[in-house]
Parts: C-alpha cells; structure tokens; sequence
C-alpha cells in the first residue's frame, strides 16, 4: 500500500482545510473523500480575521460567492433590560474594516472541496494508510478518537439550537444582533443569502423542551413567536428555509495528541455557539499544526511526539480560555434568578462603557 505523509481523517471544513494547508508543504496527503453537498445546509459561520486570513492563503476565501459571504460592520447585544443593558461593537471603533464575515456553511465546503481538486499532493482514500501523521478532524462524534482510546469529557448543557435563514423587512446594514436572556439566546447574523441586503441566519439556543415546542409550530406561528422575542428590531422577520436544531454541549479531549496522531476541530473541543467561535477555534487549529510543521527540525519525523507537543501546548491556552468564557456566560445568562439578571445587564453595561475593555474584548474574537 502506498505511503503517505499524512492521513487526515474526516472531511469537513476543518478536515479539508487541514489537508490543503498540510499540501502546500509539498507533504502527500490521504484524506476522507468530501461528503456529498447537503440538502438545505443551514449552517452560517461567523469567522474571524485569522480565520479569513487561513482560508484566504489557501485560495478559498477569494473563491467564494459574494452571497456567501457577509461582512459585519456592527454588533448588538442587549440582556433582559433591552437596549438599557445593550453592549454595542463597530468596526469602526476598532478600526478593523469589518468585525467578522458570516458564511453559509454549504458555500465554504463546495469552495473547500473545490480546491482540493486542484491540490496535486492530495489523494482520497476511504481506507486507512500508512502515514507518519494521522490528524483526527471528524467532528464530536469521531471513531477514530475512540479507537485511540482517548476520553472526550463532554458536559450536555440541555439545550437546543435551533438554525433557519430569515428574510427581513428591514435591510441589515451588516448589523449582527444577539439577545441574551434567561434561558434562551438568540442570534440574527446578516448573510446576504437568501436575499441581498435583507437575508439573516438565524441561530436560537433554546431548553430542549421548548425548542421541541418551537420546531412543532407551524411557519406562521413559528414567525410570530420570532417577532416577540426580537421586538421587531429587524422589521417583519419571514422564514426563507426549513427549520433544524441539534443538541448544544461543552466538550474537551483529555489529551489532543500522541505519538503519530494529533486532534483538531470538534474532535478535540466542542463549545456553546453563543460567541460563534467554534469554527473559528478549529481553523486555528489548523493554521498553527501547518505552522509547526512546516518548522519543524529537517531529521525530526512528522508524528515526533515533541514536535506535536509544541501544537498543542500552543492551542491550549486560548482553546481552554474560549470554552471556559462562553460555558461562563452561557451559566450566568441562562441563570432564572434576579440577582443574575442585574449583574449580566450591569455587566453589559459596564463593559459598553469601557472603551479599553470593550476592545480587548473585540480584539480576542476578532482572533487580533
């Protein structure tokens, strides 16, 4: 059986960027073959100045339909007290051009595997192969991670997401609104699918029990319910798509890496989409184990548990920071008592009214 460099298990965006950015190395690599095209994805990413960057280095981003990628110029996050505990971002205050891109999930695959096509050092193979690196990119549910008899500790927070693409009354403006409220969070992300200037991705993160409630309405009721909960903020909200919800979780591999084999994405972490960080914490993994390899000493094998080491002792730091900041907010604005409520809206507050913070904030997100 042929050799190779590197085998990359899994083949969704983490994978595929994962195999590409290891390619450009002149390294061989044997990867899952992409998966078919999802019928209605629902998925909408919001990704980071790092993120874009990666993507943007390996041909993709550029590639991109321009309906598939929105900016977001400004951010809105009110608490139970609506817009008197609202925590306001702009680009311009942190003289970014844009504070994130939303991006349709099913656009990013096509264009990720599109690429692929192209990358010369890059074969797919359903079966395993010999490789002196096996990066385990599978997502939370992964096999091989499993059989590598690694520990995923993993924390079911009881809730639901619930994802569907809105239509508008009102233009976006690349404006992102998220409202925080006990229990439930809600996110209206511009995303100029399905309709130029007036498109929003939903993302609801609900008690199971009540998203099972919402997901059982009809699209009119379902709309109303919508309008309550935003205030009509963004005009008459319309269903564009179907609905889709999957479990929320926070999860974390006790060890991402071993001699031969090394953990990226969700197969390592698995966190809250309430900071849309999730993807953008994966991709990040990515781009420092292409780095890492790529300075790596000329007699030191791809799979040397030290040289895996340095990747993860560098993605350990802001990995555990992310997982712990968003399971922090998610308890304390999930939390039904009043003392909760006063301390999250004058936190919101707060942190509005302190530029310095605010920016640091805003910096960490943008992945600065």
């Amino acid at each position: 059986m042929k050799p190779f460099a590197i085998q990359v298990h899994g083949s969704g965006i983490v994978g595929m960027a994962a195999a590409l950015a290891l390619s450009r190395q002149g390294l061989t690599v044997a990867m899952t073959p992409p998966a078919a095209a999802r019928e209605a994805d629902l998925r909408a990413y919001a990704l980071n100045a790092a993120s874009v960057a990666l993507l943007d280095s390996l041909k993709v981003w550029s590639a991109l339909p321009a309906d598939a990628r929105t900016p977001v110029y400004d951010m809105r996050i009110e608490g139970d007290a609506g817009m008197a505990s609202a925590l306001r971002f702009s680009a311009w205050q942190q003289q970014v051009r844009e504070l994130a891109w939303i991006v349709d999930a099913a656009a990013l695959e096509a264009g990720l595997a599109a690429a692929l096509r192209y990358a010369s050092h890059v074969e797919f193979t359903a079966e395993p192969v010999p490789a002196g690196l096996q990066v385990v990119a599978e997502g939370k549910a992964s096999a091989t991670r499993e059989l590598l008899g690694v520990v995923f500790e993993r924390h079911d927070y009881g809730q639901r997401a619930i994802a569907a693409r809105l239509v508008a009354s009102e233009p976006h403006q690349g404006l992102a609104r998220q409202w925080f409220r006990a229990p439930d969070i809600l996110a209206l992300l511009p995303l100029d699918r399905p309709q130029p200037g007036h498109g929003l991705a939903l993302v609801w993160s609900l008690p199971s029990e009540r998203a099972a409630a919402l997901l059982a309405l009809d699209e009119r009721a379902f709309e109303a319910e919508l309008m309550q909960a935003t205030h009509s903020a963004a005009g008459e909200l319309r269903l564009a798509s179907a609905r889709a919800a999957w479990p929320l979780a926070l999860a974390r591999a006790e060890r991402v890496c071993g001699p031969g084999w090394v953990l990226v994405g969700d197969a390592a972490h698995l966190m809250h989409p309430l900071a849309g960080q999730g993807l953008n914490l994966g991709l990040a993994d990515v781009a420092t184990l292409a780095r890492v390899m790529a300075e790596r000493e000329p007699w030191r094998s791809l799979g040397d548990i030290r040289l895996l080491e340095r990747h993860a002792c560098e993605r350990e730091t802001p990995t555990r920071a992310m997982l712990g900041v968003t399971d922090a907010l998610l308890q304390l604005f999930s939390h039904p008592s009043p003392w909760a409520k006063e301390l999250r809206n004058r936190g919101l507050g707060l942190v509005n009214a302190a530029t310095p913070l605010k920016r640091w904030f805003t910096g960490r997100a943008l992945g600065l």
